[in-house]
């Protein structure tokens, strides 16, 4: 039975003339702190700061509305900070996460969530948590951490500990169906931000992306162009000031709506709310200018083909060439063969790197170098490559447990399929996690952002998609013992 509180009691005590005069204290101390907040901090971070404290006192209380803030911030404002510093200066991706985290375990410690749920691949997955702590630990030979590089791994261990949380909290469709909704809505805002950024005028949509300076995001020097030359053609950025970042984030966003489009229940009710989400974010997607990014989104409509749609693979492969025929297209073809011929600065660059980084694995294959420093001047860490950053930092090693981990999760993918594509609830979900998954992997041969510390929203993205597949896994292969 529920039992009133002793400050409750004491309201209730009170007779009607202690009663206004309390409420009124209260309401002249509150207006007091925000006429106090407006004053010391502006009018913009003052509304900001007091909606961001009311949905914080929301998400307290809603497990739900806590990862729905997850991944409303790592769609719109990955590199947002408080505008002030509590001893550091925390992210708003490292509140949101935290208040989720905490909101979670408070379920345990009451009672109202029991028999933790999870999958053979899980324990892989603790296996290389393990690892990168080994490898973190060791690299401390080479070089001290700094405060920002221990808080950066620390938040890089919470990002892939979702994968735990995650398989744990779903335990029906219904609950994966509508995380899949606010993922596709979120997503969607960001391709409508990077398109209207992309088409404002330089000069209106750097001083609107300055404005975000307060809160962590750079003050300047926010427009970026192929090669870093403004003769060249404008790259997007939307929000996450990195278009090769942003490219990878819509890649994958892009690969896992496409499946909606053919699902006989699909997320959203409007089949042409569905097709509009999804022009929206590949537009967004072209608009990067990513080659690695849009080659890892058609690997992910490849994947959705051959599983599920194998009949529409010629009309695939047509529409891929009358795409490149196109004189809008000729840009990006011309790109493509640059890449491929080494015959552009970034792809030569890039060449530099993988050299480099061959060198330095060749020197320190085992374990890698760690993530504080290197030993040796003539090495550097940063490659634009997952694979070969990882080897650099956690070793040859530390990449084959992390293969081994991805090469399980797609076991486990297809034990499941076999149920999931009878499933309607699940079968585009599952499909569409699986193909992400792949778009994520071909991304990472040429960029490095689901793996470097700095970028934190990216490496969350990435296990987040992981943890959906299993998940969508295990309830398939959950709803089939029980059918």
């Amino acid at each position: 039975m529920y039992s009133a509180s002793p400050l409750q009691n004491w309201f209730a005590s009170l007779d009607r003339r202690a009663y206004a005069i309390v409420v009124g204290l209260l309401i002249g101390i509150t207006g007091g702190l925000i006429g106090l907040l407006v004053a010391v901090a502006g009018p913009t971070i003052a509304i900001g700061a007091i909606i961001g404290l009311l949905l914080g006192l929301y998400v307290l209380t809603d497990v739900s509305a806590a990862l729905y803030g997850v991944l409303a911030i790592i769609a719109l404002l990955p590199f947002g900070t408080l505008p002030f510093k509590i001893a550091f200066t925390p992210t708003l991706l490292d509140m949101v996460l935290g208040a989720f985290v905490m909101v979670y375990l408070f379920q345990w410690m009451t009672g109202r969530r029991q028999q933790l749920r999870l999958t053979p691949v899980h324990a892989l997955i603790l296996l290389y948590i393990l690892w990168l702590i080994l490898a973190f630990a060791l690299g401390l030979r080479y070089a001290p951490p700094t405060s920002q590089k221990i808080r950066q791994f620390a938040e890089t261990l919470l990002s892939i500990s979702l994968v735990f949380i995650l398989v744990d909290l779903l335990r029906d469709p219904p609950a994966l169906r509508r995380l899949v909704l606010v993922l596709m809505l979120v997503i969607g805002l960001q391709a409508v931000i990077t398109i209207g950024l992309y088409f404002l005028p330089d000069e209106l949509a750097e001083r609107t992306l300055v404005r975000l300076a307060r809160i962590g995001y750079p003050n300047g020097g926010v427009i970026r162009y192929i090669e870093d030359n403004p003769g060249l053609a404008e790259r997007a950025i939307g929000t996450w000031v990195d278009p090769n970042a942003l490219g990878g984030v819509l890649a994958i966003s892009a690969t896992l709506i496409a499946p909606q489009l053919f699902a006989q229940r699909p997320v959203l009710r409007s089949r042409w709310l569905t097709v509009i989400i999804l022009g929206l974010v590949t537009g967004a997607l072209f608009l990067t200018f990513s080659r690695a990014s849009i080659l890892a989104f058609a690997a992910g409509l490849f994947f959705i083909a051959v599983f599920r749609y194998r009949r529409y693979l010629p009309l695939l492969f047509v529409g891929g060439l009358l795409l490149l025929l196109l004189p809008q297209m000729q840009i990006y073809v011309e790109r493509f063969i640059e890449a491929f011929t080494g015959a552009d600065l970034a792809t030569q660059m890039r060449i530099g790197e993988y050299t480099d980084s061959l060198r330095l694995i060749s020197r320190y294959p085992i374990f890698g170098v760690g993530f504080t420093g290197t030993p040796d001047i003539d090495i550097y860490t940063d490659v634009a490559s997952m694979y070969l950053i990882m080897a650099n930092q956690i070793g040859l090693v530390g990449v084959g447990i992390f293969l081994t981990t991805i090469g399980a999760i797609y076991a486990y993918g297809l034990r499941a399929w076999r149920y999931a594509k009878h499933n309607l609830d699940l079968d585009s979900i599952h499909l569409g996690f699986h193909a992400a998954l792949l778009a994520a992997l071909v991304n990472a041969v040429a960029d490095l952002y689901f793996f470097r510390l700095d970028f934190q929203g990216s490496i969350t993205l990435f296990w987040l998609v992981i943890a959906l597949a299993l998940a969508s896994s295990r309830l398939a292969l959950q709803q089939s013992e029980t059918a």
